[in-house]
């Protein structure tokens, strides 16, 4: 009877740990996401302008980028600052979390 007890004290301070280290990976994972998110409005915004003054003022550009070919690099600016800046958070708070765990 004394072993059951003392091992389901272990199972429930196990299941404690694994749910803290669940919590603390969701949190990393929405820093990540609210970070990679504010990067992509910050580098549409900064790639739209010169693209779209560009389309206006250039005769190149006027002649061979359609709305398509603006919209492709509008976005693909923006989707590539949200996943290195979503990468970069996420290491880095985990790498902060896993700091925190050894001291």
């Amino acid at each position: 009877m004394a072993r059951n007890v003392v091992q389901s004290t272990i199972d429930r301070n196990g299941l404690a740990s694994l749910d803290q280290k669940l919590a603390l990976a969701k949190r990393c994972g929405h820093e990540g996401v609210v970070a990679g998110a504010k990067a992509a409005v910050v580098a549409a915004v900064a790639s739209a302008v010169p693209t779209l003054a560009s389309v206006r003022m250039l005769p190149w550009a006027k002649a061979n980028l359609n709305p398509t070919a603006q919209a492709l690099i509008i976005s693909t600016v923006a989707g590539s600052a949200y996943f290195v800046v979503a990468d970069k958070t996420v290491l880095k708070t985990a790498r902060k979390n896993s700091f925190k765990e050894l001291q």
